[in-house]
């Protein structure tokens, strides 16, 4: 199944996943190139909402462009199975190597504003996250390795102190939360 299909297919928690659907549609209709960061307007993204087997803690990292403890994610770069994205950042960005997929279908859909920013030397201009979140397992005893040129910690985190440590007021409120809410009503 194709990007397109994936998100035609994905059934809104709630209003901002049904507008940011429509959004993402349109988006993949009006320009060639959604998958790369060549599109400065806005690209698509993969992040994981990953936990333990207890489902009690999420793996969480320090990003060191925003500052504050993050869900592991990242940039397509060309690769449209954004599930495929989504492991590959996982295991870069905290070390693990061993991911168990829960589901293979998008877990949430999400628009996110990204500032403008200073990556590798070079100004980045603000644009747009069109970004999947997909839900993975990892094994908590499993070793952990920060991605230094990106994050500064690794660390599990109970699934009820998300919000405590994330400093991204809409991120925290507006996706973290309806992460969690998603996991309270949903068997796995």
């Amino acid at each position: 199944m194709n990007l397109k299909e994936q998100i035609e297919k994905y059934q809104p928690y709630n209003e901002q996943e049904e507008k940011d659907k429509q959004t993402m549609l349109k988006y993949i209709n009006t320009f060639d190139d959604v998958l790369t960061r060549n599109n400065e307007f806005g690209h698509f993204t993969a992040s994981s909402w990953v936990l333990n087997k207890e489902k009690t803690k999420v793996l969480m990292i320090y990003h060191n462009i925003y500052k504050s403890w993050a869900w592991t994610g990242g940039h397509a770069d060309g690769e449209s199975n954004l599930l495929g994205t989504a492991i590959r950042e996982l295991k870069e960005e905290t070390g693990v190597e061993n991911v168990k997929v829960l589901n293979d279908d998008i877990f949430s859909l999400e628009i996110i504003c990204v500032n403008g920013h200073i990556k590798r030397g070079k100004y980045v201009s603000s644009h747009v996250h069109l970004n999947l979140t997909f839900l993975l397992e990892v094994d908590e005893n499993e070793a952990l390795k920060m991605k230094e040129d990106e994050n500064s910690g690794v660390k599990w985190i109970n699934i009820e102190d998300v919000e405590k440590v994330s400093n991204e007021k809409w991120i925290k409120e507006n996706i973290y939360r309806k992460l969690n809410e998603k996991l309270k009503n949903k068997e796995l």
